[in-house]
């Protein structure tokens, strides 16, 4: 079955997370227990703290991963912007390069170009196809572009290899 590359580094996250709350956090509270009077005992509360934190962490993670697995990858553009495309754009005033991916909230990285779909850019960017003309409403104003390439998830991601 095909998967995102994201639910797999998720459940990466979330298999650590659960060691550290089996294995790490007991020992840590077990030690921290037998310095004595637990009430003023600061051992102990940060490792009740680090194990709420843990808890919710994976609890987090795992609601992530049955989302994301629960994506139908077919309903996923395989010629147009979609979610996890790579958009290479030409700015219309300056003739500049820009180039967009579109991914998930725990991926996104605008310094690298890795752009939520629900951002403005990204929203401005779905269902576009190359050669379409993309008018992206920033602070700073209004701003031109052409697709000039586009990769889709399908292609990037799901692509069979050469034989």
């Amino acid at each position: 079955m095909l998967e995102l590359p994201i639910v797999k580094q998720l459940k990466e996250e979330l298999q650590k997370v659960e060691k550290e709350l089996r294995v790490d956090v007991p020992k840590e509270l077990q030690k921290a227990a037998a310095h004595g009077d637990l009430r003023e005992n600061a051992e102990y509360e940060a490792a009740k703290h680090r194990q709420s934190f843990l808890q919710a962490r994976g609890a987090h993670l795992s609601a992530r991963i049955n989302t994301l697995t629960s994506l139908k990858l077919d309903d996923i553009p395989k010629t147009s912007v979609g979610f996890g495309s790579r958009v290479h754009l030409e700015d219309l005033s300056t003739g500049d390069e820009s180039i967009f991916e579109l991914v998930t909230p725990e991926e996104v990285d605008p310094r690298n170009g890795k752009i939520s779909v629900s951002s403005p850019i990204g929203r401005a960017l779905l269902n576009k196809n190359v050669g379409d003309e993309v008018v992206i409403e920033l602070p700073a104003g209004k701003k031109e572009y052409e697709i000039k390439e586009l990769f889709t998830l399908h292609e990037l991601f799901f692509r069979k290899p050469d034989r």
